[in-house]
């Protein structure tokens, strides 16, 4: 027990340590740029993080963190001799913003290799184009129309606006406070996303997908992981082709899939319409007894409290009727159970 707390402690300097030295890292190269109109930031690296923050003009510079690949410190003089391997620029020509580190060797040895990492501060309005191999991107207070994808690091983004593009191949995402436009995508990481409005497309292939506190025309999408959502206006579609959908205090049209996981839809204000489907698993939905509803139910067991105001057809398995004289339409299909409530 005391070797195993030994150990533990001994752990928790080492991260103490780490996080430290991080904090107190100083860039390796800071380029003002206060006098220049800048409009377009582009910027690539091979393995290093990019960060974007917008910023009074007066401010605006780029600061370059430069590592070893392995996370070693190395000297400046180091780091200048292993920068000849590198094509490297900082510059401004017209209003673009350029920041490049890409390595000259196609096959070089990645343990040889630099991390370099880029945190631009440009003026709120700018456009982006951000590519690096491996890193993070995080982005902050812009309102230009943003591009940017990642190998394998994540996306943070945090009161963002415009045309927003983004991608990563392997990591999560994380989105707040931001609007109009926003398309996201990873192949395997998690999605969280919260206090947005407008268009959003969320999507990944393999991980769950948390939104909350939306507005607009919303679409989440996993090929494999949990949906969970609470606080939803305007439309919701979300799709899931294994896993289980929770969704809560919803004031919209959704729709909403599984083929196999459980389903708990609450709708507080109905839409349009409300679609829930399951190739095979449980739906439990509730929905607001004082409003006109097209009735719809499809399972193999189904189970209901008082159907207020109701006219139509009951049987087994099925349930076709109006509620309180019709209106929305609501269709819900599963060769598993159903509970359907209003409240």
């Amino acid at each position: 027990m005391k070797k195993y707390f030994f150990l533990l402690l001994l752990a928790a300097q080492s991260i103490h340590g780490i996080a430290q030295k991080s904090s107190d890292e100083q860039p390796y190269l800071t380029k003002s740029f206060s006098d220049a109109a800048i409009k377009k930031v582009e910027v690539e690296t091979a393995g290093g993080n990019i960060s974007v923050a917008g910023v009074s003009n007066s401010e605006a510079r780029v600061e370059v963190y430069i590592r070893d690949n392995q996370g070693k410190d190395l000297s400046k003089a180091e780091i200048d001799e292993k920068l000849r391997n590198y094509e490297f620029t900082v510059e401004v020509s017209g209003n673009k913003l350029t920041a490049v580190a890409k390595n000259k060797e196609r096959n070089i040895n990645w343990k040889k290799a630099l991390s370099i990492s880029f945190k631009v501060y440009a003026p709120k309005s700018v456009t982006t184009d951000l590519t690096t191999s491996g890193g993070n991107i995080m982005l902050n207070d812009l309102d230009g129309d943003q591009k940017f994808r990642t190998s394998g690091g994540n996306l943070k983004l945090d009161n963002i606006g415009g045309d927003i593009e983004g991608a990563t191949s392997g990591g999560n995402i994380s989105v707040t406070n931001s609007h109009d436009d926003i398309s996201l995508s990873t192949s395997g990481g998690n999605i969280d996303a919260s206090d947005c409005n407008g268009k959003l497309s969320l999507s990944t292939s393999g991980g769950n997908v948390r939104i909350g506190n939306l507005k607009g025309n919303i679409k989440a999408s996993t090929s494999g992981g949990n949906i969970k959502g609470s606080s939803i206006e305007g439309t919701l579609s979300a799709h899931t082709s294994g896993g289980n959908v929770n969704l809560d205090n919803l004031s919209c049209s959704v729709e909403t899939a599984t083929s196999g996981g459980s389903m708990d839809v609450q709708v507080v204000k109905l839409g349009e319409y409300v679609r829930v489907s399951n190739s095979g698993g449980s739906i439990d939905l509730q929905l607001p007894k004082d409003q006109g509803i097209d009735l719809h139910l499809e399972g193999d067991k189904i189970k209901t409290g008082t159907l207020y105001n109701f006219s139509g057809n009951t049987e087994d398995g099925k349930i076709d009727g109006k509620l309180n004289g019709g209106g929305t339409s609501v269709v819900v299909k599963t060769s598993g159970r159903v509970n359907f409530s209003l409240n």
